[in-house]
């Protein structure tokens, strides 16, 4: 089946007032065509069936007729929009905030030292990256990383899980914001659905003794 826009978890206005409603609306339209624009890349390929996480893992396999420098490229930009905004949408909650427990909690402690730690480091990431993209936090099969990806490139691609995504393209805070990208990295911390962030993370994640 072609791939499709995943509804949101929650209404458009309900991430107020720290991601408003007109944001959000053009925020899922940018969604809305980067999946058109995936599905027409793929049409009738083997590729077109595929879980949007496995093609972006499998990348670099993706040779289809005289065309496949065109392909890869349209699928590596609006696929990755794809798979990182469908992230996205389940990373936020009007019930966020606040702070992760359990093995996240552990796992955070460990690899940053505190939950405020792991926030700087991530909010440092998200505006020391220069033009557009994402700011992460990742598992890269050892523990947790803080990292940044250019454009729509996503971790899969790398081989590390995606456990939370942070948009850093203008569209996610220049009606807000302008062009203050720190007030959208602030407000994000105000809706990070930690739950959510947690049932990413591969498991069992036991930490390790220091």
């Amino acid at each position: 089946m072609p791939h499709e826009l995943p509804p949101l978890p929650y209404p458009e206005d309900a991430l107020e007032p720290h991601v408003d409603a007109d944001t959000m609306r053009l925020h899922r339209e940018v969604h809305r065509h980067d999946v058109e624009r995936l599905n027409r890349a793929l049409e009738r390929t083997r590729w077109a069936d595929l879980p949007i996480a496995e093609t972006m893992a499998r990348l670099d396999e993706i040779l289809d007729g005289p065309i496949t420098a065109y392909r890869r490229a349209k699928t590596r930009n609006h696929g990755g929009s794809h798979l990182n905004h469908s992230l996205l949408w389940e990373n936020m909650s009007p019930r966020g905030g606040g702070a992760p427990d359990g093995p996240l909690a552990a796992a955070i402690e460990r690899d940053f030292g505190s939950l405020v730690r792991c926030v700087d480091r991530l909010t440092r990431a998200a505006l020391g990256l220069v033009g557009s993209g994402w700011a992460w936090l990742v598992h890269d099969g050892t523990g947790l990383q803080a990292v940044t990806t250019p454009n729509n490139d996503t971790p899969v691609m790398s081989g590390q899980t995606p456990l939370l995504a942070l948009d850093l393209w203008e569209h996610a805070y220049l009606t807000r914001h302008g062009v203050r990208r720190r007030e959208h990295v602030e407000a994000f911390w105000e809706v990070v659905d930690w739950a959510a962030v947690a049932a990413r993370l591969p498991g069992p994640e036991v930490p390790q003794a220091g």
